[in-house]
């Protein structure tokens, strides 16, 4: 009888280590966020050299498959804004800090259906949330700056669901590494990552 109350536990106590490795084999030590900050070639760049942040894919957000082509999204009638997709590891860069890059070097949060040179909706400021506590993060981290007067225009920042992500083209993927010298690419996107090494170092990567 002692044995087989031994035996038991011991399969119990089996049964126990195996359900808590897969469940966290099974927990994502990975998070995602989506942001659209006007072109989407340099805050693809800037995203890129965030310590903590595993992949980013440009692409577009707001609107429906049909439509999530560049020739079209181009015509800034489709609803979507060119956007990235941002895998990144929590423990290393908080959702927060994030948010900081976004805000602060990305893009300029107070340009309504613009940024830089280009213009229309589909170049629109905008966060596309995940959960409730994204959500809550980005509309308090806009209150904080506009508490502070951090900018000297209003935010016009939209903070929406994300209903679903399409990639880019190929061609638009990873195009600040692979066209560096492309004038555009200098003028408009070179200095964010200048102003990233600058602004956020214990970040840069």
């Amino acid at each position: 009888m002692l044995t087989i109350k031994l035996m038991r536990r011991y399969l119990f106590g089996l049964t126990f280590i195996f359900a808590t490795l897969s469940n966290a084999s099974a927990a994502p030590t990975e998070q995602t966020a989506v942001f659209a900050g006007g072109c989407f070639w340099g805050v693809d760049a800037v995203f890129k050299h965030v310590r903590g942040v595993s992949e980013v894919v440009s692409g577009y957000a707001g609107g429906n498959a049909a439509t999530a082509h560049y020739e079209q999204v181009s015509n800034g009638d489709t609803g979507h804004a060119e956007s990235i997709h941002i895998r990144f590891n929590p423990a290393q860069v908080s959702y927060q800090q994030l948010l900081q890059v976004f805000f602060s070097v990305a893009h300029d949060p107070t340009q309504l259906n613009r940024q830089g040179p280009d213009s229309g909706s589909q170049y629109r400021s905008a966060i596309f949330f995940t959960s409730t506590e994204q959500q809550r993060l980005a509309q308090s981290a806009i209150q904080q700056f506009t508490a502070a007067h951090t900018f000297s225009a209003p935010i016009v920042t939209q903070v929406v669901p994300l209903q679903q992500f399409y990639p880019a083209e190929e061609h638009h993927q990873n195009y600040l590494a692979l066209h560096p010298y492309q004038p555009y690419i200098v003028f408009n996107d070179k200095p964010k990552l200048e102003q990233l090494r600058k602004q956020f170092p214990a970040l840069y990567q």
